[in-house]
């Protein structure tokens, strides 16, 4: 593992760079499922693939320098990889979780590891002293996103870590949003880094992907029994395409932040919008808290439109924003969460927690942002009862 003073450097140099045997400057694509052996018990330090695979391994040391952390691990999904986090623990653990998630982290625990007995309590993390109150011996992990997804709270991670080796468990935290390039929770004390690798790590829309991060050598050993034995891998070619992708990531989010502030500022200043969840805006929730810990208020933007406008006319009258799931591609994406990504969460929880039914999530891309803030304009108009 190499280091750089700079990240915008290691995002192309480091981890394992090239091809020592013909110079190549990227990692070629080891498409080989196996690999032949010298002789009994002699290998080239490779057996099989589900095993290791050098191209896998290159993204996984790239990816553990970027996070500052010791090792890495490429799986085939975010899910798979949040999977072979939740699988360090065993039955009768729980787990405590933000409470706005990504919903597919919630029904994994809700109708997957419920089933194995392994709990978990939905809790407001930026409440530090609540959140202290609710670690019972059986609480082994606090799983956070911040800013979390979809209404950007953010959450102290740096406290949230403190209070975690306090009680002698584990501080997990989802930086798919954010990105190493823009905060790296290692350095602020947390145990395990998980990205859905899908979104701006991969940031063209045509890889699915899942990354962890540890820093701690038992974890890492641990970590490497689950995804050998689950199975879970990222193959040859899509660890390429995120190697790839990686490269740009600090060129793409300085655009997409960029437009992503200016987009925040539209609708803010908007006499249809009625909210607007953005930690780059001054008057959001935890600000200072986020410009602490992070670069900037990153690029994922969340917003409810004025009662006397049509939601499902909004959606319909974008023309350059696309109606998707997903985030983090270069192309500007809008999507609804409470019938999209967060609808495997029981109403009565969304309703709680925030995630109502007038919510609209919006990924900026790098389009020009004239574009896209006139495509916004205009919807927003067409919408209008």
């Amino acid at each position: 593992m190499s280091e750089y003073k700079f990240i915008e450097s290691a995002l192309i140099h480091g981890g394992i760079y090239g091809d020592k045997t013909t110079g190549a400057v990227n990692v070629p694509i080891y498409q080989t499922s196996t690999y032949e052996q010298k002789a009994l018990g002699e290998n080239t330090g490779w057996e099989y693939s589900r095993t290791g695979n050098p191209t896998r391994a290159a993204l996984e040391a790239l990816i553990a320098e970027l996070e500052k952390g010791s090792a890495g691990f490429a799986f085939a999904s975010g899910m798979a990889a949040i999977t072979a986090v939740l699988s360090l623990f065993k039955s009768g653990d729980k787990v405590l979780i933000s409470s706005n998630v990504y919903g597919g982290t919630f029904r994994v625990l809700d109708k997957v590891f419920n089933n194995f007995n392994i709990g978990y309590s939905i809790e407001d993390t930026t409440n530090l002293k609540a959140l202290e109150e609710k670690i019972t011996p059986d609480v082994k992990a606090i799983l956070v996103e911040s800013p979390a997804n979809p209404l950007l709270t953010v959450t102290d991670l740096g406290a949230v870590a403190a209070l975690a080796k306090k009680h002698g468990i584990l501080s997990i935290v989802d930086n798919t949003f954010m990105t190493p390039y823009l905060q790296r929770p290692i350095e602020l004390g947390v145990d395990i880094v998980i990205h859905s690798a899908t979104k701006y790590l991969g940031g063209h829309s045509d890889v699915v992907a899942g990354l962890v991060v540890v820093n701690d050598d038992t974890l890492a050993e641990r970590l490497a029994f689950i995804q050998n034995s689950t199975g879970g891998v990222l193959g040859p070619f899509d660890s390429f395409l995120l190697i790839r992708g990686i490269k740009t990531l600090g060129v793409r989010l300085d655009r997409h932040v960029e437009n992503a502030e200016k987009a925040a500022a539209f609708l803010k200043a908007h006499k249809g919008v009625r909210n607007v969840y953005y930690p780059g805006l001054p008057e959001a929730q935890g600000y200072e808290i986020n410009k602490k810990q992070a670069k900037n208020g990153g690029v994922m933007i969340s917003f409810e439109l004025d009662e006397k406008y049509d939601i499902k006319k909004f959606f319909s009258s974008l023309k350059l924003i696309a109606l998707a799931e997903s985030l983090g591609g270069v192309e500007s994406l809008v999507c609804h969460p409470a019938s999209m990504t967060h609808a495997s969460i029981p109403y009565e929880i969304r309703q709680k927690v925030g995630i109502t039914d007038g919510l609209i999530r919006l990924s900026i891309g790098i389009e020009n942002i004239e574009d896209i803030l006139a495509d916004l304009e205009n919807a927003i108009a067409e919408s209008e009862r």
